[in-house]
């Protein structure tokens, strides 16, 4: 059966790299991946899944089922990219691996025992689309899940961080600043405030944790005192019982900034929280030993530093569900840097699509297997 899964990815190689280099060529951002998901659904629907496109209140989430085995698998397809440097996450090389994956299993899931569901999944890039689609049951009869990632190193397990993403906003008063400034109350200098006050608190905070943000509105005139400011910042910890006390530590730093200046603060959540990731043992071991059979390496590394973050971490949360990571042996360009960008449509990137397409299908076969 294995054997037949790898012809029936590797058969298809044209078309999976094709799709890979069509979501790179046109990224979109989250929640707008309209060109992106339906090439997705397509290629499901040509090798016999039954499709539905636009589910769960997202008009760019994809479900595509095949087969009526009694275990059931979700592999999960991002496609979302990231503002100015496109796929610099590799979203391209997930969605096409997981298409394959698919394609591998299709025609064979009855034989297997399974019922193989992909999910076209939107806005990991900050919009936590697998939050809101495993709050409105997209995971409710799902056995095991998985999903591969590109990045710089092999990596079995990811460290994945708890993360908040949360809109920051000051509203003041304008005024001549040359002539009136008196009279003006400074949104700019309230954000101002705040990032200092945070910028100290990082230094009373655990090793682990991690305050990041981009101030994207400041005033537009130097001779008008700016009444608005705005900010979008992120929140990581190790876990999500954690998160909560940081959240609170770091919104004081804003209060402190409309405390000093006047202004009126608002913050606003970006996206439901992301949950620490937390990779399933017995599915990881299955996984990794397809991916060495086809010659990936896994090299040690250090653990226990926060990573990156997903959405991918509630599911974890909900079913058994694995995450590893796909080393495109890019170094020194690691993931959200152009330089990757660049490095996922390379024969790297090529080879990780195929290669991650069969050794998730393996899995879900191996898993089918022990759970008959």
């Amino acid at each position: 059966m294995k054997d037949v899964i790898e012809r029936r990815i590797r058969s298809a190689d044209a078309e999976l790299l094709a799709l890979s280099h069509r979501i790179h060529a046109h990224p979109e951002l989250a929640f707008e991946e309209v060109r992106a998901s339906a090439w997705v659904a397509a290629a499901l629907a040509d090798a016999g899944f039954d499709v539905e496109h636009g589910c769960y209140g997202l008009p760019t989430a994809v479900r595509a089922t095949v087969g009526s085995g009694p275990v059931r698998v979700a592999i999960c397809a991002e496609y979302d990219a990231l503002p100015e440097i496109g796929h610099a996450c590799g979203h391209n090389v997930i969605a096409a691996a997981a298409v394959g994956a698919g394609l591998g299993l299709a025609g064979l899931a009855d034989d297997l025992g399974l019922t193989v569901t992909v999910l076209g999944t939107p806005a990991e890039e900050g919009g936590g689309g697998k939050v809101l689609m495993l709050e409105r049951g997209a995971f409710d009869d799902v056995d095991a899940a998985m999903m591969v990632h590109p990045a710089a190193v092999e990596t079995a397990a990811m460290p994945g961080s708890a993360v908040a993403q949360f809109d920051v906003a000051y509203r003041g008063k304008p005024a001549h600043a040359g002539a009136y400034p008196q009279l003006g109350i400074n949104a700019a200098d309230a954000m101002t405030v705040a990032q200092v006050a945070v910028g100290l608190l990082r230094q009373q905070t655990a090793g682990s944790d991690r305050i990041s943000g981009v101030v994207t509105e400041a005033g537009s005139a130097a001779n008008v005192i700016p009444d608005a400011s705005r900010g979008r910042w992120i929140v990581r910890t190790e876990s999500l019982a954690e998160l909560d006390a940081l959240k609170g530590r770091v919104t004081r730093c804003f209060e402190a900034g409309a405390m000093a200046t006047g202004s009126e603060l608002s913050i606003s959540a970006l996206a439901p929280d992301y949950a620490e990731l937390r990779p399933d043992p017995a599915l990881l071991k299955l996984y990794r030993a397809n991916a060495e059979a086809l010659g990936r390496v896994f090299p040690d590394l250090p653990g226990g530093a926060v990573g990156a973050a997903t959405d991918m971490g509630n599911v974890s949360h909900a079913v058994p569900t694995i995450h590893p990571m796909l080393g495109l042996d890019c170094a020194p360009a690691v993931n959200h840097q152009p330089e990757f960008t660049a490095a996922c449509v390379t024969p790297a990137a090529d080879r990780a699509v195929l290669d991650g397409a069969i050794a998730m299908a393996w899995t879900a076969a191996d898993f089918a297997a022990e759970r008959r």
